[in-house]
This record gives C-alpha cells, structure tokens and sequence, in this order.
C-alpha cells in the first residue's frame, strides 16, 4: 500500500452551463495518507461535493492529477472507473442508500456480488465479519426497518468495508442522526481509524469534525485551511457519560 492513498495535485473542475463556465474547483492540493482520518468542510457550493465526487471516481475532473493507491485515475476508461471504485474505495450516504425488502446480510453483500471470483460462502463470511467489526453481527437478519438509524448507517459501514477498500468516503453521514447516534457513528469511524483504515467524510457540522485527525476546508472551489487536529474528542468517551433521556420526557421541565 503506497504511504499516500489519495494524492491531488492542481485539480479544476469546469462545469459548461449552455454558454456559462461555473468553475467548481479552481487548483486543489490534497494529499491523503495512510491511515488518515480527515473531515471534508465548506458552504453550500465551496467545491467539497465536487472533489469527493473526483476522488470517488464518479466524475473526472477538467484540469490536473489524481492518483488513487497509485493509479493515475485520469487514464481509466469508465469501465476501468467503476472497477477501481469498486476495488479501492467505500462509500457512506446520508440517507444509508439500504434495500428496504433485503437483510443487513444482504445490503452488506452487495459489492461482492460484482466479483465472480468470490463463492457464496466467502461472500457471507466476509460481509458476517463486516458487520462483526461494527458491532452487528447480531442483527445480521433484520431488515433495515428493524434497525434504528444508527444501526442501519452501521450496516451502510459494514458494506463500505466489504471489499477491504483503501479508503472509506462518507458524505454527511451524520446528518439525518440525532446527537446519540452521530456519536455512536463517529465512534465506529474512530474504531475502524484506529484499525488504520483511513477515512475522508464531508461534513458541514464543526462539531462532528472535532472527531477526525484533520479538517479541511473549501471555499469557492480552493483550499483555503487545512488543519491538523492534535486533541480529537473521543466519541466513545462522550457516549459513556451522555444522559440517556426517556423518549416523550425530554421536555418535562
């Protein structure tokens, strides 16, 4: 595994709108490292969703290099694209993107089913392991309606996992959560970090980037900080002594 997974250099983004150029990203700079956790921050149209976008192989840029693990991603075909996605990179959602009539077994298979070369057994022991690593092992056979929100965006983790990727990218993967849950999601983050899997989320919440090892923030399409995070807070830490509130009584007084 190379020492940079993710390493941009000059990146430009042009979007052609009729005779209109709206330039989404104007010379980016970002290396990622191994084991890196690092928090993608910015405005409504500061470029964020657009260089995750790039470094997701699902879209190419106009100007400038990506490589990935060492691939030099702009000499891929799309086919080529979307066989690297599938190999190197994990992707988290807001909305969990789950099958709703499928099992948390299932929904965790799903990039497997792309590999001919993995048996149905391998395929279900390696997405058991996944959910194992998340803590839901257990809950292997419920279907997403019987998981709470954190518990469906842990299987969406699992499924991210399946493939040993070399990278997890999460885009605002706390946003549809409560306070509890975001903190039980960023622990799992943490857990799978400090396995050193490295992981990159978009995130407009200062708060939830407290949690990672570095921040970096867009505007108008540029870099403008990028910020080592020496004290990240300790999501486990805040879920042991955060009061448990009894559901319709939070308001009482």
């Amino acid at each position: 595994m190379k020492e940079h997974i993710i390493a941009v250099k000059n990146l430009v983004k042009i979007y052609e709108m009729g005779e209109i150029e709206v330039h989404a990203l104007r010379g980016v700079d970002l290396d990622v490292r191994n084991g890196d956790f690092i928090a993608i921050m910015g405005k409504s149209g500061s470029g964020k969703s657009t260089f995750m976008n790039i470094i997701g192989c699902l879209d190419i840029p106009t100007r400038g290099s990506y490589l990935l693990d060492g691939v030099d991603v702009s000499s891929l075909t799309k086919d080529q694209l979307a066989n690297l996605r599938n190999q190197k990179i994990g992707f988290v959602f807001q909305s969990f993107n789950l099958l709703s009539r499928t099992s948390a077994l299932e929904n965790v298979e799903l990039p497997l089913m792309y590999n001919r070369r993995i048996s149905s057994r391998e395929m279900r022991e390696r997405s058991l392991a996944a959910l194992e690593t998340v803590g839901l092992a257990d809950r292997a056979t419920h279907m997403p309606n019987q998981l709470s929100g954190g518990e469906q965006q842990r299987v969406a983790i699992a499924r991210s996992l399946v493939n040993d990727p070399v990278v997890i990218l999460a885009d605002e993967p706390t946003g549809n959560l409560d306070t509890r849950t975001s903190l039980e999601v960023m622990d799992t983050f943490q857990k799978l970090n400090h396995k050193g899997i490295t992981v990159v989320i978009v995130t407009h919440e200062a708060d939830i980037a407290s949690f990672t090892k570095r921040n970096v923030t867009f505007r108008d399409g540029k870099i403008i900080k990028s910020v080592e995070n020496e004290k990240p807070r300790n999501a486990h830490e805040e879920l042991i002594h955060l009061p448990v509130t009894v559901e319709g009584n939070e308001d009482e007084n």
